[in-house]
């Protein structure tokens, strides 16, 4: 059975509940004395991934309905026609039925839920709106974000982009950037065997490579889960260029990890509690995916801070401890990257598992950037060494591969192949004007 096929008969199945509660409930003939009785399509075996979600979340009747009836506005909007008739009484519609209309589209919520199942059953009632209330799935917020830390509030029952993506498309989630999600994906088409680094810096690469390889096992297995988090905190801090980024974009892709990249300049502000918010809904997002998270030049959230002044530097404090506490409970890898290690707050730097600094490349490591870098379809004048501007020029790989982007552009602008050492030379006295140096 397929993912569509199993849907429809969910669809089916919920039209019957609607149908013969509203017969119980304007006292019409019905043989069913209780909604209960009208079950669900069994599951087993290959049914696509909703059928997998319901299992995998072990959802009895009641979730299973709440689910499906969260879906009707999106895949079949006329099952809750029979909820926007009115009371002859009030002229208005009928309260208990609980549905909100926006945009000419009945949404259900919680109370529609609720009325479906129990009917005027205040006592049923009250039992289902304290499992609800609390569910690990209807109230997380990365499934249905207006019911997250409701209480016994009665939201709309709308699923979150991902829970659509990924029950009724059957596609991988991949949230798009927005001041709720101020995150871009990291990806690199490059090969592990690219990186280039000191062979200290490697080694510190290489053993988180192996935590994320083998972390859960060693928690799970050897049973270390009760004295080891399960999240890992790293810092990188190195000059700009040295290889930062693209280290954790080769991390995640070695390691099978989707890596986000939080915008900061979206995070920070200087408002008392938004810095707090904004981050909260990244990790939110980020809850339970092991994703890795990525925060560039992350002094300017986890930096130091001043002496307290006023209210606002004692607020600042105790939210560097909310955010001390959120990335401490993260269940993947976070990596935090800084030009210079000294910016960062103390207190942060001692939760790192690992500290790892990446410095400028010597010679040697120059000289294999720079031919690693290079199109393996270009060649190179007689006038052009690379070993020797290799050892002339010091740049950070960043600074490197802008040089070879402007002699390449150079090159095919004139309808060759061939890289010329003027041109090499001119990218590198550019990349020695951004920092305001003169070139030797």
């Amino acid at each position: 059975m397929t993912n569509n096929e199993f849907l429809n008969n969910e669809l089916r199945w919920l039209a019957e509940v609607i149908v013969t509660r509203m017969k119980l409930y304007f006292n019409q003939e019905t043989a069913i004395r209780d909604i209960m009785e009208i079950k669900p399509q069994p599951i087993s075996g290959e049914q696509g991934a909703y059928a997998a979600f319901i299992s995998k979340n072990g959802f009895g009747y009641e979730e299973r309905l709440g689910l499906i009836l969260s879906f009707v506005p999106l895949l079949k909007p006329q099952l809750l026609d029979c909820f926007n008739v009115k009371n002859s009484d009030t002229g208005q519609r009928f309260v208990e039925f609980g549905c909100e209309e926006r945009d000419n589209i009945l949404l259900p919520t919680l109370s529609t839920l609720y009325f479906i199942l129990c009917g005027d059953d205040v006592e049923r009632r009250i039992i289902l709106m304290g499992a609800f209330s609390r569910h690990p799935t209807f109230t997380h917020s990365a499934y249905f974000p207006n019911n997250s830390r409701q209480s016994q509030n009665l939201p709309t029952l709308q699923p979150s982009d991902e829970l659509t993506e990924t029950l009724i498309f059957e596609r991988k989630f991949v949230p798009a950037f927005t001041s709720d999600f101020p995150a871009r994906k990291l990806t690199t088409e490059r090969s592990w065997d690219e990186l280039v680094l000191d062979e200290k810096t490697m080694k510190m690469v290489n053993e988180i490579r192996l935590w994320v390889e083998y972390g859960d096992r060693i928690r799970g297995e050897w049973q270390l889960g009760k004295v080891i988090k399960p999240g890992f905190r790293v810092l990188f801090y190195g000059p700009s260029g040295s290889g930062k980024t693209f280290t954790a974009s080769l991390l995640g892709k070695v390691t099978g990890k989707d890596v986000y990249c939080i915008d900061l300049s979206m995070v920070v502000s200087k408002y008392i509690g938004e810095t707090e918010k904004n981050l909260s809904k990244v990790f939110q997002l980020a809850e339970d995916k092991d994703w890795i998270l990525f925060f560039d030049e992350a002094d300017a959230l986890f930096g130091k801070r001043t002496g307290l002044k006023d209210a606002h530097d004692r607020y600042a404090n105790q939210e560097v401890a909310y955010l001390l506490q959120r990335v401490e409970d993260y269940r993947g890898l976070v990596v935090l990257s800084t030009n210079l290690k000294t910016n960062m707050d103390e207190a942060f730097s001692r939760r790192f598992q690992s500290v790892i600094r990446f410095p400028m490349p010597d010679a040697e490591q120059r000289e294999q950037l720079w031919r690693n870098t290079f199109s393996p379809q270009c060649v190179f004048d007689e006038e052009t060494d690379l070993k020797e501007i290799a050892k002339r020029h010091e740049l950070a790989g960043g600074s490197i591969l802008n040089v070879v982007q402007y002699a390449s552009v150079m090159a095919m602008s004139r309808g060759e192949k061939m890289i010329r050492n003027a041109d090499i030379i001119e990218g590198i006295r550019r990349e020695f004007q951004k920092d305001g140096k003169m070139m030797r």
